[in-house]
């Protein structure tokens, strides 16, 4: 029984009547739900799967053979027209249909956002998911998204040729009060009447939309000059000029009012540009782009009525119009469309100063290189500390979640001394160094571009791999020598020989530690864009102006101060957010995930290495002998190229994304990388002596 009913319910997302059964529950009297439930079933049959064999009226055109409901509309229509009075009651139903829903909600509504922000949007619209618009309501735009359910939907829509719109004009004609007379052409010209005002009140509802918008405050402060030369002001007078009565359309002054209301349309569109300028240039705001693209898709809809109330005999306009709304209509049950318009601002935001930062992670000349190098050393250094303290602390023994906040503070303090210090982990940097090398493929389809982008994915590879062993190399023999110095001076191990071998075989390439290094990478990343939310806050809410003139802070510290203070937090806002947000990553993150999901560790490559040095430090050269140090050494490898990797692909493919980058040959671009890597080998350990000057422009001034 329950399997049977399963079965039904699968097959009904698909299934439909069959046309004489649809056409013979045609009822103009039905009630409204009745009605539209009817239209709803010959929408679900005009998309049926199957052909219709030897039904069809044997005139298919490519197009029918391109998009097979088109031969069910023939066939409906040749069914109609051989059964006048099946033809009567479906022209009757349709136009019932048309007459009880309102068409204005279809042209304004249809697509568009309802709601004024985005997370009250993001809801209506998993609402939507699972609860559909009900049938019995007078709803013009519910009954749309309820029958033009199919993913080809709009693309059949819009091949419908001329010839077929005829025909299914006139069927919808039977039944009208002159069709004894002959009224065809009275008939399409009250129809185009009613069409026409239809779409004319849709544009002035729009406008209204599109008005308030504009001239809220949100975007009202972001545009220059005053509130009276904004277009948004005066596009509610232009279109009341458009729709004054007696003005003919062939008129001069219809031309004049028509091309002043574009112009204006053309300068909403040219605000929205330049409040979108401003958010690059001074923080961006969800909020703020969720209305400028629900602005955007109003004006196009805006242009789209415009087209088809003044050019409506132009060939094939019905057909787009009803396409363009269908296309919109999908667009808004996506909530991932809904999520990549509203954050595609912010996500170029938080890549922009990844990459900026970025920049200065990638070496391009010896000095640099060195410099590199030395500040890895000294990052490495520090990092023994947070070995130790890491060791002390779960040598406690306290609650996981106690473990996990003291771990986090000794991580984001860590973190902190090294930024501060200007040290580097070269864990942090692929995180950044993605985003800048993903900038370089704006050029890449040109032969220079193409080599300005093979320069830095060496000198990026070349950086990454020297802040790496800048890390270990120090790291590894200052951890072994405070353990080999306690014993010798003190007499005691800083932690147990159990603990020693205990730590080894967590690292073992043959354990979890290849998932555990790849969701460390992921944390890394995210640090990123923590970091990235944060810098791009400051600039939205103007902090530094904020602090700079607080009235209380200039009485404390004086104005200059206040302005010392203020530009502290300038330069510093993102690398403390993302050290801090870091640590609190790598020491809360496992154990939070740990108690909702699957379990989860850390494994950085540069803590880890440092915990191996202690742990033979402990047990001395027998440690060389266990089997397990060298998987923990084959894991602890392993381990760095995950952390790196992982953390760059996902900055590097989010860059891309957030870029919207044109598609490159990539195979032509790694076919380039190997051959400078053939060709230079060296290139890879040893970077030159100077920079090149397109290299070191592109660079550090970037």
């Amino acid at each position: 029984m329950l399997r049977n009913l399963f079965r039904k319910w699968r097959e009904s997302r698909n299934a439909s009547l069959q046309l004489d059964t649809i056409l013979a529950a045609a009822d103009p009297e039905a009630p409204l739900a009745d009605c539209n439930g009817w239209l709803i079933e010959l929408g679900y049959w005009i998309r049926r799967d199957g052909g219709l064999g030897a039904a069809g009226d044997g005139q298919e055109s490519g197009a029918d053979r391109s998009h097979p409901e088109h031969v069910r509309l023939r066939y409906l229509l040749q069914v109609l027209e051989r059964h006048p009075d099946w033809a009567e009651r479906f022209a009757l139903t349709v136009r019932s249909i048309v007459r009880e829903n309102d068409p204005t909600g279809l042209f304004c509504d249809t697509g568009v956002a309802l709601h004024p922000g985005f997370v009250s949007e993001m809801v209506s619209r998993l609402q939507d998911r699972f609860l559909p618009p009900p049938p019995n309501l007078s709803d013009m735009a519910g009954l749309f998204a309820l029958v033009f359910v199919g993913d080809e939907d709009a693309e059949w829509v819009e091949a419908i040729d001329d010839e077929l719109m005829a025909r299914f004009a006139r069927v919808l004609h039977a039944g009208s009060a002159d069709s004894e007379r002959g009224g065809m052409a009275q008939y399409r010209q009250a129809l185009g009447q009613a069409l026409g005002q239809t779409l004319v009140t849709s544009i002035a509802v729009l406008v209204s939309q599109v008005r308030a918008t504009g001239l809220s405050q949100a975007i009202r402060s972001r545009l220059q000059g005053r509130v009276e030369d904004t277009p948004f002001f005066r596009l509610d007078e232009a279109v009341q000029a458009l729709r004054e009565e007696g003005l003919q359309r062939d008129d001069d002054s219809f031309g004049q009012r028509l091309n002043y209301f574009r112009g204006l349309l053309d300068g909403c569109h040219a605000a929205a540009r330049h409040v979108y300028e401003d958010l690059e240039e001074n923080g961006v705001s969800i909020e703020v782009v969720f209305q400028i693209e629900r602005m955007k898709v109003q004006l196009h809809r805006i242009e789209l009525l415009l087209a088809a109330w003044v050019e409506p005999g132009r060939p094939g306009m019905h057909a787009h119009l009803v396409a363009e709304l269908i296309r919109s209509t999908q667009a808004r049950r996506s909530l991932s469309h809904l999520a990549a318009t509203s954050f595609a601002q912010l996500a170029r935001k938080v890549v922009e100063r990844s990459a900026e930062t970025g920049e200065h992670y990638i070496t391009r000349d010896r000095k640099e290189y060195a410099e590199l190098v030395r500040a890895a050393a000294g990052g490495g250094l520090i990092t023994v500390a947070t070995v130790y303290l890491k060791f002390m602390i779960y040598g406690l023994h306290l609650d996981k979640f106690s473990e996990g906040l003291l771990a986090s503070l000794n991580y984001a303090g860590s973190f902190l001394t090294i930024h501060f210090a200007h040290f580097t982990l070269a864990t942090k940097q692929p995180a950044m160094t993605g985003p800048a090398l993903a900038h370089r493929l704006d050029g890449a389809g040109r032969p220079e571009g193409r080599e300005a982008f093979v320069d830095d994915t060496v000198a990026m590879i070349r950086s990454n791999a020297a802040a790496i062993v800048g890390n270990l190399a120090v790291v590894f023999p200052v951890a072994l020598a405070i353990q080999w110095l306690a014993h010798k001076l003190l007499g005691a191990n800083l932690i147990t020989p159990a603990k020693a071998i205990a730590t080894i075989e967590s690292f073992s390439i043959l354990g979890p530690t290849p998932l555990y290094a790849a969701f460390t990478g992921v944390l890394l990343w995210l640090s990123s864009l923590v970091a990235g939310w944060a810098d791009n806050w400051f600039a939205l809410h103007r902090v530094h102006d904020v602090m700079a003139y607080n009235r209380r802070l200039q009485y404390v510290l004086g104005a200059r101060g206040a302005t010392r203070l203020a530009d502290f937090w300038k330069r510093n806002l993102s690398g403390i957010v993302a050290n801090v947000s870091l640590g609190f990553l790598l020491g809360l993150g496992p154990e939070i995930l740990s108690f909702f999901g699957p379990h989860m560790e850390v494994r950085h490559v540069t803590l880890s290495t440092g915990s191996v040095g202690t742990a033979i430090g402990v047990l001395g050269v027998d440690a060389l002998r266990m089997p397990s140090l060298w998987l923990a050494v084959a894991g602890i490898a392993l381990m760095g190229v995950l952390n790196v990797a992982v953390s760059f692909a996902l900055a590097f493919n989010m860059a891309l994304r957030s870029r919207n980058l044109r598609r490159v040959d990539r195979a032509e671009l790694s076919r380039a990388v190997r051959r400078r890597i053939l060709k230079q080998p060296l290139s890879l350990v040893m970077p030159p002596r100077v920079a090149g000057p397109e290299t070191a422009a592109g660079g550090r001034e970037a």
